[in-house]
């Protein structure tokens, strides 16, 4: 069929109106292992508005919350062979391809989350995301879980003691792994995705976990017991695959960064109000909570781990971590 030249022209016109508008959207995949409703989805959330905001709606975050897209490990992998754009994910594994973030697992490193915080966002934690380009990644900002308490089905947990014996799951990080071993727990890494059901069969006796993390994926359902020991504090981070972020002008990289800052915000925010709110949804499902755990013998009992963790880190790097202010 013919067109008159008038109408050739306008059809012509809006096929390439068209195809401006499809390219003008970029939609990014970012997954997680956590629920839409937790302290990733908030983070989620705010980055996925402040993005489209900072760049007219030329780019869009398509979240696949709940594990939709893998474990942890899975995604991380993907992320950096570039299959997959984001993740938001906990420092557990990421130290398998980054060692240099093992640092912060240490236990009893961080005063309290003031201390964590200046560290994270400060020229340390900012020295540690330059490391991550090299592997295929880009460190868009460092989020939280909070401080990790520890949990278990055989009986409460008051001193270091009691944790001996206990087939304990840690992340995939020898860090966490030392620090159960030097207690005399039995330390079983495993990934997130397939906790809920190793405690609901008893396949291990307990975990660790800050209590946003032990609300969002419901562990308190099947643990009898809850100990506030506080002994690790769990950073999480936004990473974008290289690929992606190579592809990215000047300007469209500082509206990531700004919105991942944003992110940050809303989620640590959410960390305490869920551990403000937390503790009496654990205790209302029938749950024993050890709220007021003496500490101190906790840090003596890990002291050990503190000499392979000098021989990776360095000790001056750890007391470094210890001073900031």
């Amino acid at each position: 069929m013919k067109h008159s030249p008038l109408l050739s022209s306008l059809l012509l016109a809006l096929c390439f109106s068209t195809a401006g508008a499809v390219q003008a959207e970029t939609v990014l995949k970012l997954g997680y292992t956590a629920t839409n409703d937790s302290h990733y989805g908030v983070a989620a959330n705010v980055f996925g508005e402040e993005l489209a905001k900072r760049t007219n709606g030329r780019y869009k975050v398509q979240q696949f919350p709940s594990s939709a897209l893998g474990g942890e490990r899975e995604m991380i992998e993907a992320v950096q062979l570039g299959t997959q754009d984001m993740v938001i994910t906990s420092t557990g594994p990421v130290g398998n391809f980054i060692p240099a973030t093992r640092i912060f697992d240490i236990p009893f490193l961080f005063r309290d989350y003031t201390h964590a915080r200046k560290v994270l966002d400060g020229q340390i934690g900012q020295e540690v995301l330059k490391k991550f380009p090299a592997k295929g990644f880009v460190g868009v900002v460092w989020l939280e879980n909070g401080f990790r308490h520890m949990t278990n089905s055989r009986h409460p947990i008051n001193v270091p003691a009691d944790v001996k014996g206990l087939k304990i799951r840690t992340m995939e990080n020898k860090v966490h792994m030392e620090a159960f071993k030097t207690m005399g727990a039995l330390p079983t890494p495993m990934a997130m995705n397939e906790l809920f059901t190793a405690l609901q069969q008893g396949t291990v006796d307990g975990q660790e976990n800050p209590v946003p993390v032990i609300l969002s994926n419901k562990l308190y359902t099947v643990q009898d017991n809850v100990s506030l020991t506080g002994h690790v504090y769990s950073p999480a981070l936004l990473l974008m695959s290289s690929d992606a972020w190579n592809k990215l002008s000047e300007a469209d990289r500082k509206a990531f960064l700004e919105a991942g800052k944003l992110a940050a915000v809303a989620n640590r925010k959410r960390v305490n109000e869920d551990e403000d709110k937390g503790i009496a949804v654990i205790k209302g499902a029938g749950v024993k909570v050890v709220e007021k755990v003496d500490i101190k013998p906790f840090r003596e009992a890990v002291k050990p781990a503190y000499t392979v963790y000098a021989k990776e880190f360095g000790a001056d790097a750890i007391k470094k971590i210890q001073d900031v202010q």
